[in-house]
Order: structure tokens, then C-alpha cells, then sequence
């Protein structure tokens, strides 16, 4: 049986390049394995090869997409593999929207099949398991082993253009629809997947529904002219040149800033860092996503107690909800110790 030829596309941490201060990385593709493809080879053995591989950062992949997808795809067309490898991802927000788009776009324009793998709660899990084979990783790499026991036979068996199963059989994130026979008919399947669960025993279902978080919400604060009101949002809003540096997409920490005696965010003191959306407006005037104009006429006018003097800011374009969570329960804590008994969150 022929060796299948593989190409793997990573990032520059997982290259061995640097981290955060190499994101701007741009695209380029050496020969042979690197990083995580080492493990894919040893996996592999004498059924498939990693020929080359492509690296590419992950604020330059993100921030450019047309751009390096563009490049990206000339290297594929190039060496014409058998199967297309990215990743694997695991918690990592930029690198996992870049793993799924890349695979799409890999299948959809070249039509060569493409396997990743990330981690549940990555955004890119979200935005992409419905249209690419995506393998269920841990949250960090030292999953790695185990992520690439299921990403290799995946990748072989899409390379050798055999017949791919179910997400039970394969172990793919399930979303994909394809027709094939069963053995048994649904009706059947269905009474026998309903008797063992009136029976207290294990089944699968064939459809596994999404889970949604449910927040129940606090009674209305009762006198809003006494109250102590802050702004936080997902708007990206930040001081001018954003001096945190946070993420135009899949953010990795959130901002505080000072606005006391602040009574207009202007053009030349705020913008925002957001990826996700046209900034013009929102440059022109924060205000438009970060409400602080009005809310000091309010304050003026004793419809609210006071305007809090900071707000705390993140990016959500792509930002992973694990990470999400983690900034929340972080600035909630400096919220309750500032006494502030109104929180208002604006998006895009």
C-alpha cells in the first residue's frame, strides 16, 4: 500500500518559533515533519508522511485572513498532498479559527480532504465542526499523544479516499450529515435507544443536542438614581494604541482603564481593538460601543447615582468561553469590591 502524502500546517509556538511576540508570523512552508508532525510520524509509521509543513502565527493568519488563506492555498496547490493536517489546536482560540478555516477552505476550493483537532470550548470549534473533520482534543498539549492516536487514522483513511463512518465510529465532533445505510431502520433504533434509557442502561444517542449556559438574572435594582453603574464590554473599546495589546480576535486577557473626569471618549483618546466588526464608527466615536457620553448626563441629571470611574474591556470576536469566564470572574470581584451596583455589558 502506498505511503500517504500528508501536509501539516502549525503555528508558530508549536514550530518552536516563539510565542506571542512571533504571532505576526507570516506564512511559509519547509520540508518535512516539525513539532507536533513528529508524533503524527511516529504514529503513522510506514502508512504516511508528513512531507512538509506549513507554518503560519496566529495574529498574522487572523488579521489578514484573505491574505494568508491566498498563500496558504498556493502552497497546497504546489505539493498536491493526499491529505491536509492542522493542528492540533486544543484551547487555543487564534490557532483553532485558523485550523478550521484553512480545512474548509482546503476542501471547499481544492477539494482535498482535511482533518484538525481541538478542544470543545475553542471558538473554532464552534465556527467550523459543522463543515471539517475536527477530533476532540484536551485542553492543552499535553493531550498530544492521544489527539494525534485519533487525528492519524482519520487523516489515512481520508488520504486513501476509503469510506469515513459516523462521529461513533471515527470520533469526530458530530454535525456533519451524510447519507449512507444503516443496518437497522430508525424506528428500531430509536425504540431500543428509548428501552435501554427506561432501563437505567448505557445508550447513544445519534444526535447529540447542543448544551446551553443559563444565567438566571438578578431582580432589578430598585432605585437606579442611587446606583453606582459600570460599563463593560466585549466591543474591544480601549485607550488610544492599545496599550495592552489585546487581541483583534480570540483574546487572551481583558483591559481596565481609569475614565474618571472622562466625560466623551473622542477619536483621539479612544478606539477599538476589535477584529470582528468595521472599526470606522466605533473609532470615530467610542461612544457609540462604550456609552460614556450619555451616562454622564445621566449622572448629571440624578438619573443614575454615579458612573463608576473604570470599565473593564475585551475583545469577543473568536475569544474562547473558557477564557471568557475567567475574565468575568476576575473584574466581577473588583466590581463587588468598588461597591458598584450595576453592571451594563454592550457588544457589537
Amino acid at each position: 500500500m502506498a505511503k500517504i502524502k500528508v501536509l501539516h500546517y502549525i503555528n508558530q509556538f508549536a514550530a518552536g518559533i516563539g510565542g506571542e511576540e512571533k504571532a505576526d508570523h507570516k506564512a511559509e512552508i519547509i520540508a518535512g515533519a516539525k513539532g507536533p508532525g513528529l508524533a503524527f510520524g511516529q504514529i503513522a509509521g510506514e502508512n504516511g508522511e508528513i512531507t512538509h509543513t506549513i507554518i503560519c502565527g496566529d495574529s498574522y493568519y487572523n488579521e489578514n485572513m484573505d491574505a494568508a488563506k491566498a498563500e496558504i492555498l498556493a502552497f497546497v496547490k504546489q505539493i498536491n498532498p493526499d491529505v491536509f493536517v492542522a493542528g492540533p489546536a486544543f484551547n487555543a482560540g487564534r490557532y483553532g479559527v485558523a485550523c478550521g478555516d484553512i480545512c474548509r477552505a482546503i476542501t471547499a476550493e481544492l477539494g482535498i480532504p482535511a482533518v484538525t483537532g481541538m478542544y470543545e470550548e475553542n471558538p473554532g470549534a464552534d465556527m467550523y465542526k459543522n463543515e471539517v473533520y475536527m477530533i476532540p482534543t484536551g485542553d492543552n498539549a499535553r493531550d498530544m499523544r492521544n489527539a494525534m492516536g485519533k487525528i492519524v487514522p482519520l487523516a489515512l483513511k481520508l488520504g486513501r479516499k476509503e469510506r469515513i463512518g459516523t462521529y461513533l465510529e471515527e470520533g469526530y465532533f458530530p454535525g456533519r450529515r451524510v447519507n449512507f445505510f444503516e443496518k437497522e431502520r430508525g424506528s428500531k433504533r430509536a425504540v431500543d435507544m428509548m428501552l435501554a434509557k427506561l432501563a437505567g442502561k448505557e445508550f447513544v444517542t445519534e444526535f447529540p443536542m447542543p448544551a446551553f449556559d443559563r444565567v438566571a438574572p438578578l431582580p432589578a435594582f430598585k432605585d437606579i438614581s442611587r446606583a453606582t453603574v459600570a460599563l463593560v464590554t466585549s466591543g474591544g473599546i480601549v485607550p488610544k494604541g492599545n496599550p495592552d495589546r489585546i487581541e483583534a480576535s480570540s483574546a487572551s486577557k481583558f483591559g481596565e482603564y481609569d475614565i474618571s473626569g472622562v466625560f466623551d471618549l473622542t477619536d483621539l483618546t479612544f478606539e477599538t481593538a476589535h477584529g470582528g466588526y468595521d472599526p470606522v464608527y466605533a473609532n470615530q466615536d467610542s461612544d457609540r460601543v462604550l456609552p460614556v457620553d450619555i451616562l454622564r448626563e445621566y449622572e448629571a441629571a440624578g438619573k443614575i447615582g454615579k458612573l463608576h470611574n473604570k470599565f473593564y474591556t475585551t475583545v469577543g470576536n473568536g475569544t474562547a468561553v473558557k477564557s471568557s469566564v475567567a475574565f468575568a470572574q476576575d473584574f466581577s470581584q473588583k466590581l463587588l469590591a468598588d461597591g458598584v451596583d450595576v453592571v451594563i455589558l454592550t457588544s457589537t
